[in-house]
């Protein structure tokens, strides 16, 4: 697996990740796994709220990111927060015929996914630059696919991104 290039120095290689192709449902949990197969985070479901609400937690339980449904808008939206203060939001873009959406970014460059979101075959770029590349070729299990993501970027983020983008294609 891998695309994207070595950072400046060349020492530096993307972060890998594996995760399965069918978000669970809300309720359910699962793991992301590095590409050594360790439990790096994982994805709690909440149940019983009144919208579709995801935790992002690291491998030790503290939670990374909330991922939530914003209701009452005329797209389908997911926020991003990190200690109770939104830092993105993903929505579907308004022209294109191809999956793509917009990443607004708080206090940062906003991002863009393009690509067949729904295949699990996309990157996220920003400035055109590609920072994250996602993939089920890298794996012969039917069911999951990779995330790789260029050094240097906030794996938090962007993990958090990709369940969004799950959420909204599922």
């Amino acid at each position: 697996m891998g695309i994207l290039r070595r950072g400046r120095n060349n020492d530096v290689e993307p972060r890998r990740y594996r995760m399965r192709t069918k978000l669970a449902s809300i309720g359910d949990d699962f793991w992301i796994e590095d590409e050594e197969g360790n439990r790096a985070y994982k994805v709690n479901g909440k149940a019983l709220r009144l919208r579709d609400t995801f935790v992002l937690e690291d491998a030790a339980g503290h939670e990374v990111a909330k991922i939530q449904e914003r209701k009452l808008t005329v797209r389908d939206k997911l926020a991003i927060e990190r200690d109770g203060h939104k830092v993105a939001t993903v929505h579907k873009a308004l022209v294109g015929i191809r999956d793509r959406f917009a990443i607004d970014v708080e206090d940062g460059p906003d991002l863009k996914a393009h690509g067949n979101i729904v295949d699990h075959e996309y990157e996220i770029k920003r400035d055109g630059d590609t920072i994250a590349h996602i993939s089920k070729r890298w794996f012969r299990v039917r069911d999951t696919y990779g995330i790789e993501i260029a050094p240097d970027e906030d794996e938090a983020l962007l993990l958090a991104t990709v369940v969004a983008l799950d959420a909204l294609t599922d």
